[in-house]
């Protein structure tokens, strides 16, 4: 088998990343929270805790990473808010030269003013803290993760809440996560800088893998090569876990498992992310695996790229973000229809073996949503989730529609009397169209001048044949052929 190499570009290798969040915007931030609570109150933020094992990756909470960058395990953020005054303490785990030869160099107490610009506390003497001031009946917000408390797992967070209710049972507790979601829904340009950057690097993935791909090889084998380009390019690590699917599990939405060996006939979804600087990028490409779309793939993926196609024209600033839901579903809906896999647009089935459920027939192949907001977190808050539910100025999102024809759809049509002429009617499409999986996703930045498409990696079909046929007789021949595709650093 022939194995193509792409690691001596020099072009490839990124600068260092130079955007970032200043300390001031981190205070603004927290300055902002800080208003929206009542005066004459306590504010608790709680980061992520150490790794069970010291050999695990640490990787701080957003919600925490949001108000403080500070990316230290076992950490606290302590507001007091009284006469209209804000003090804020950063509670830390103090320097220990023993511990550092196993975790490494930790700010510790004196260092924590100098790098954040918050006055520094032992992490030790957060609980006797919280107590004084609980005593004192000032109602105490919460941003952290306070557990699930239907299935009984107590986080951390949880666990010092219920605690500090035991021992003070008038303490009043609110919950602030959601004005911190809120606010991280607006991007600042600092952040739109850091979300472009691991797009970018995402793009060159994309194009890395789309040039390596051939039938014989292992999904693993794309998926190493995707996130070596991640971490050259100067990323943290994936912002989720890396998708590659081909044949039947390009019909998997979260499909990760990547280790089937790739057919000649298959087509392969790609669903990746770099994060750069804990921001987080999201872009889909499906691909044939031989470089060439069949007939029957050409048909489905035609249909989803001109649903992806009526969302993106109703992503204008002042834009209802439904409008891009309700476009691109009627079109994906048709071309359904059009394919013969449903009866009409608008056909619905009975979905539960009662017969009581009708359910739209296109959810059969397209089952999520056509996108969400990217930043801290792969699937972040944006503004457009809260009212009025506009596209605005520091949105950051995505737009995936997607088509997944799963070989054994009839079969998860429940056998009811009303269901089975539609199960018969449809059984020839979905054997044409059977372990065809497309998904095409795209990240978009809106800014004062208008919504941006920022992940320009090839996704139409003769763009992508062609960057899969580029000639493989040499790396520079090959970027050559490739660099129009790779935006502009």
């Amino acid at each position: 088998m022939r194995h193509r190499h792409v690691l001596c570009c020099l072009f490839l290798v990124s600068a260092p990343l130079s955007a970032q969040v200043s300390q001031a915007e981190y205070r603004d931030r927290r300055d902002a929270l800080v208003r929206r609570i009542d005066d004459g109150s306590i504010l608790l933020a709680i980061g992520g805790s150490e790794p069970a094992e010291d050999f695990l990756s640490f990787n701080q909470s957003p919600q925490f990473d949001y108000l403080t960058g500070f990316h230290e395990p076992d950490a606290a953020l302590v507001v007091v808010k009284k006469g209209g005054t804000a003090t804020s303490t950063l509670f830390v785990e103090p320097r220990s030269p023993a511990n550092e030869v196993w975790t490494g160099a930790r700010l510790g107490v004196d260092g924590v003013l100098r790098v954040t610009g918050l006055r520094g506390r032992d992490a030790s003497q957060l609980r006797a803290t919280l107590d004084s001031l609980a005593g004192l009946g000032l109602p105490l917000y919460v941003v952290g993760n306070m557990g699930d408390a239907e299935s009984g797992v107590a986080t951390p967070d949880a666990q010092l809440v219920a605690s500090l209710r035991a021992k003070h049972p008038a303490l009043e507790v609110r919950d602030a996560r959601r004005l911190v979601l809120g606010a991280r829904g607006t991007k600042s340009a600092a952040e739109l800088a850091l979300i472009r950057k691991a797009v970018e690097i995402t793009v060159a993935a994309q194009l890395e893998a789309m040039r390596a791909i051939e039938p014989g090889m292992n999904e693993f084998e794309v998926q190493a090569l995707i996130e070596y380009t991640f971490r050259r390019r100067g990323a943290d690590r994936p912002s989720f876990s890396t998708i590659v699917g081909s044949g039947p599990n390009s019909t998997t939405l979260h499909y990760n498992r990547d280790d089937r060996f790739i057919g000649d006939g298959d087509l392969i979804v790609m669903d990746i992310g770099a994060s750069a600087q804990g921001y987080a990028a999201d872009v889909t490409r499906t691909v044939p695996a031989n470089g060439k779309f069949s007939p029957a793939q050409r048909d489905v993926y035609q249909v989803v790229r001109a649903a992806q196609s009526a969302a993106e024209r109703q992503a204008q600033l002042g834009s209802k973000a439904q409008r891009m839901t309700d476009s691109s579903t009627a079109v994906l809906a048709s071309g359904l229809a059009r394919l013969g896999l449903i009866e009409s647009p608008t056909a619905t089935y009975e979905c539960n073996s009662g017969g009581r459920t009708d359910c739209p027939q296109y959810r059969l192949y397209y089952m999520h949503s056509i996108g969400h907001g990217i930043g801290l977190e792969v699937h972040d808050p944006d503004q457009y989730y809260f009212a009025p539910n506009v596209i605005a100025p520091g949105s950051a999102f995505t737009i995936e529609p997607g088509i997944y024809v799963r070989a054994n759809t009839v079969e998860i049509i429940p056998d009811t009397p009303k269901n089975r002429a539609f199960r018969t009617k449809i059984a020839p499409a979905v054997a044409k169209y059977a372990n065809i999986g497309v998904r095409i996703e795209d990240d978009y930045l809106a800014t004062e001048k208008g919504v941006e498409w920022v992940s320009r990696a090839p996704r139409e079909i003769d763009e992508v044949e062609a960057a899969m046929r580029a000639p493989n007789d040499g790396p520079n021949k090959r970027d050559a052929a490739l660099i129009q595709w790779y935006p502009k650093f």
